[in-house]
């Protein structure tokens, strides 16, 4: 939805769902410690992480990196036939390959190399109404695109050789739209995956879910209790934990403090979305995560109003901190990153 381009705002991305944690005990308290990394002035909507690096995309044509061993973040930048003012939106980490995909006009998807930093253009595409949104990967291989409405359908990209080419999906085979209905390049978390299943979250006019059982192969629409029907209302990020359990969280950017019909969760992939917290808890937020090794119980939501955790899938929440960020990733069940507008931050939770 190019309204949020202007200045706004994840998975995100998440490693380690499928975890054992039978023993898992939800802890009385939690707090959370933040180290500024950098402060500069980049705004940031997009992380993942693999083997323990996050990798990061953002605007002013900027991508990065940050391990804990370098210490460090390492930054790169795109430029584009003169162009050095990209705003990256979308990313994803392969075992070789770190992908990274604008939004706006043009769509273009660069594809860095983890062996020597070097750049491809992998993707290109021009129009009025280009505007990608979410990007995510399933393994080295196989890779799918979402953006706005360029026909009466949403755009899909997928990509079967590891990102070396990628086709839409014809309209024919997707969902027809809601009229005014769009997405959210809020924080790379449109988009879920697990197993053959996707999920794609919409925003605006409907708060829907674009959902295939098969690897893309057929479509079917998810309806949620989610708020709609504003100029920026609706779903601006999903997060499963396996096939079955999946939450969402978004609202009204216009009015951030509404915390009505604006977190839900599935416990059957989908088929049903119930409304939890309603009233209570996280206002609008831009990214929602279930936090790794916790057996699906523990999330993590955060928006620009702050950060909020819940230890019983969404029932109570707890505020953490009132500095803002617009996306999550983690690597364990204490540590991950956070990024937002100017800053990117190391993380810690600290349970009693």
């Amino acid at each position: 939805m190019r309204k949020i381009f202007l200045f706004l705002l994840p998975g995100l991305l998440l490693s380690c769902k499928n975890d054992s944690t039978s023993n898992y005990q939800s802890p009385k308290d939690v707090s959370i410690q933040l180290e500024p990394l950098s402060t500069d002035t980049l705004s940031v909507r997009a992380l993942d992480v693999k083997d323990g690096t996050f990798w990061f995309a953002g605007n002013r044509s900027t991508y990065g990196s940050f391990h804990d061993t370098l210490g460090s973040i390492q930054k790169g930048r795109v430029v584009y036939n003169g162009n050095d003012q990209l705003e990256f939106r979308s990313i994803a980490v392969t075992a070789d390959y770190t992908f990274i995909l604008t939004a706006g006009n043009p769509a273009l998807i660069y594809r860095i190399s983890h062996q020597n930093d070097s750049l491809a253009l992998v993707y290109e595409e021009s129009g009025e109404k280009v505007f990608y949104d979410s990007m995510k990967f399933w393994n080295d291989m196989d890779g799918i695109a979402m953006g706005d409405p360029q026909e009466d359908c949403f755009t899909v990209l997928t990509t079967t050789d590891g990102g070396d080419t990628w086709s839409k999906i014809t309209c024919d085979k997707l969902p027809t739209i809601v009229e005014g209905e769009a997405a959210y390049a809020a924080s790379n978390s449109n988009i879920a995956l697990q197993g053959e299943h996707i999920w794609i979250a919409t925003g605006g006019q409907a708060a829907r879910v674009l959902y295939s059982p098969d690897h893309g192969k057929s479509w079917e629409v998810q309806e949620t209790p989610m708020t709609s029907g504003g100029e920026m209302t609706g779903i601006y990020a999903l997060d499963f934990y396996d096939e079955n359990l999946g939450v969402m969280i978004g609202g009204d950017w216009n009015a951030k403090d509404n915390k009505i019909a604006n977190k839900a969760i599935t416990r059957d992939g989908g088929k049903t979305w119930k409304l939890i917290a309603d009233g209570n808890g996280p206002g609008y937020c831009s990214d929602i995560a279930f936090v790794p090794q916790t057996g699906g119980n523990e999330l993590i939501a955060v928006g620009s109003p702050g950060i909020w955790w819940s230890g019983n899938q969404g029932q109570d929440w707890k505020q953490l901190s009132t500095t803002g960020f617009y996306t999550i990733a983690m690597t364990n069940d204490q540590k991950g990153l956070l990024a937002g507008n100017n800053q990117i931050s190391r993380f810690e939770l600290y349970r009693k």
